[in-house]
């Protein structure tokens, strides 16, 4: 990872988002051609729409959403959760990632909601990032302030965890010896 102010902005994109976020601190990573900026979740938000908004950048679609969970991974991270939002820009034919890290403050191994996973929704940005955002919220906890209708997408309502956390036991907590087969 290297400071916005260290790298040589060679992604187009780099340059009008540290002239109009001079203060916040965010971080680049290039691999294989693919830039990602993370950045801080208090200004998420403002940048995630700067991108779409702004002429130099006109991100104008959200291709994807989603969620990781760096327990246990090698590399130390900023933060345990990640959310990435990937973004495209027809008119430049650009792609840019941004990452959010969060960092809990329970312990995840139950559905208990823990106040700092919690992220500003990005539905009046990009209204297509309202089944992302669910799904995010139903396999990893993250709640997104402001969302239309933040509730499970894939798991029944009561579901007692978050699964593709992983805290979360391989074989589950109970699911398969309680699962009721249906006769045909």
């Amino acid at each position: 990872m290297t400071d916005m102010t260290e790298v040589s902005l060679k992604h187009p994109s780099l340059a009008p988002l540290k002239r109009a976020f001079p203060s916040a601190r965010m971080q680049v990573e290039e691999f294989r051609g693919q830039t990602t900026v993370i950045v801080p979740a208090s200004t998420s938000q403002e940048i995630l729409r700067f991108l779409r908004d702004d002429a130099d950048c006109d991100y104008n679609m959200l291709l994807d959403l989603g969620g990781i969970d760096y327990l246990g991974y090698p590399a130390p991270q900023p933060g345990r959760f990640a959310v990435v939002y990937i973004l495209s820009s027809h008119q430049f034919n650009q792609r840019i990632r941004i990452k959010v890290f969060l960092n809990p403050t329970i312990d995840t191994s139950g559905i208990e909601e823990d106040p700092a996973l919690y992220l500003d929704s990005v539905t009046k940005i990009w209204p297509g990032a309202e089944w992302a955002e669910r799904e995010v919220f139903d396999m990893f906890g993250i709640r997104f302030a402001g969302h239309p209708d933040l509730r499970r997408i894939l798991l029944w309502k009561d579901y007692p965890a978050h699964p593709l956390r992983k805290d979360y036991p391989l074989r589950g907590r109970g699911e398969r010896e309680h699962y009721q087969v249906m006769p045909r």
